[in-house]
């Protein structure tokens, strides 16, 4: 937390777009004691918004886990709105509407006109550079990225995000908030997916990618849960919904034009889309699923598609596929200075999506199993497979110096430097 910054928890909140991400934030403001203003274009849909935080509450009191008393009291915090108006007098604003910079820009001129001058502002977007969301904004150094992951109510990462002219207030703002809603912060640099989706990212598209090679889709889930993923490539990508996963394909791809790295990964996640196989939401994506939901095994059609070759891979070569792709990012961000903290990486990793806990986050992995090992795997990855397993120049370096990265970046080594 920035020295010399007063105590910035949050009396009253708004949030902008009462959709799932827009509700939950909503929900779990509401159970640390913050009146809420919950805003969407119309009171119906606001409503639905607020309607998620009274079903959680019913079924808190099915369980016993809270009375109706605490429960009407919650309920009671959250101002389900169409009116902007209502926005009036808050100190913080976390925009959640629809991954679009030009629907963003709209809504933060609107509230602009009707915060106070001392507000700050932050986006929950999951992909978009905040520095560039920022420009829409009177005061981008108020102005900031609060990346909740999905469902709010149980994750328990939030990261928090720094664009290039977000002044000190506004990160003490948003770690003092995440902490009054009882989550964990990790507070990165600005850049496109920022830290947990630029490692999350790599990690669903090798399983997909994998799958347009034909290897069997059992093997690849398979082989990340016996590793220690808490889910597969594939399931995680039914998890999050594949509309979405080729929205951001899309979006990526017109960011970064000629740049951009096609692979075979987004014609199979544009092919399932095609085919209304969304993800769990639409009970049909990686997975079949019975009519109430429930998961009954991957989809025959995906074989179909893609037949299983003859020679299928030894299991650990499909894990080292999954592992390196996600180390690698993080070793980059780090590279990069996106990520400023091994700890946090290693704590945004496993709280975030879940990176094999075991190992204790994707730098503790690389010291257990060493750079000079890491280095060589990355040669032999990259060979076989391509650029994207490319050995980065900090862990090459590391490797020929038998370094570890907590010995070169931990709390002792700063403390020594």
């Amino acid at each position: 937390r920035p020295a010399g910054v007063p105590d910035q928890r949050v009396q009253k909140l708004g949030v902008l777009g009462a959709g799932l991400m827009g509700a939950g934030i909503a929900l779990v403001s509401a159970q640390a004691g913050i009146d809420v203003v919950l805003i969407d274009r119309d009171q119906e849909a606001a409503d639905k918004g607020k309607a998620y935080a009274a079903k959680y509450v019913e079924g808190g009191i099915k369980r016993r886990k809270t009375t109706q008393e605490k429960g009407d009291a919650l309920l009671a915090r959250i101002n389900a709105t169409s009116d902007l108006q209502a926005l009036a007098g808050c100190d913080l604003i976390i925009e959640a509407v629809f991954e679009d910079p030009a629907v963003k820009a709209e809504i933060t001129a609107k509230v602009e006109a009707i915060i106070p001058d001392t507000c700050i502002f932050a986006s929950n977007t999951s992909t978009l550079p905040i520095s560039e969301l920022a420009k829409a904004s009177g005061n981008q150094d108020q102005f900031i990225g609060i990346h909740f992951f999905s469902p709010v109510e149980k994750m328990a990462l939030v990261e928090i995000i720094k664009g290039a002219n977000t002044g000190d207030r506004a990160v003490a703002k948003a770690l003092d908030y995440v902490r009054q809603i009882r989550k964990t912060p990790i507070v990165v640099n600005d850049a496109r997916f920022f830290y947990a989706n630029r490692c999350i990212i790599p990690y669903v598209n090798e399983g997909a990618r994998m799958v347009t090679e034909g290897i069997e889709p059992a093997l690849i889930e398979n082989a990340a849960k016996l590793v220690g993923m808490p889910l597969g490539p594939l399931q995680l990508t039914d998890e999050t919904a594949i509309d979405l996963g080729a929205k951001i394909a899309r979006a990526t791809m017109a960011a970064m034009g000629d740049a951009y790295p096609k692979s075979g990964a987004d014609d199979l996640i544009f092919w399932l889309e095609a085919e209304g196989r969304l993800g769990r939401k639409a009970n049909a994506g990686f997975y079949a699923y019975d009519d109430k939901g429930k998961r009954v095994g991957l989809w025959d059609g995906l074989n179909d598609k893609y037949p299983a070759m003859d020679d299928q891979p030894e299991v650990t070569e499909v894990q080292h596929r999954l592992l390196f792709s996600q180390v690698l990012e993080a070793v980059r961000a780090l590279e990069e200075g996106v990520l400023m903290d091994i700890r946090e990486g290693d704590v945004g990793a496993i709280l975030g999506w879940g990176f094999a806990p075991w190992s204790g986050g994707p730098f503790s992995w690389l010291d257990i199993i060493g750079a000079p090992y890491a280095a060589e795997r990355c040669d032999q990855l990259e060979a076989t497979y391509g650029e994207r397993f490319k050995c980065p120049a900090l862990l090459r370096e590391m490797a020929d110096k038998n370094q570890t990265f907590y010995g070169r970046f931990g709390p002792e080594a700063s403390a020594a430097a």
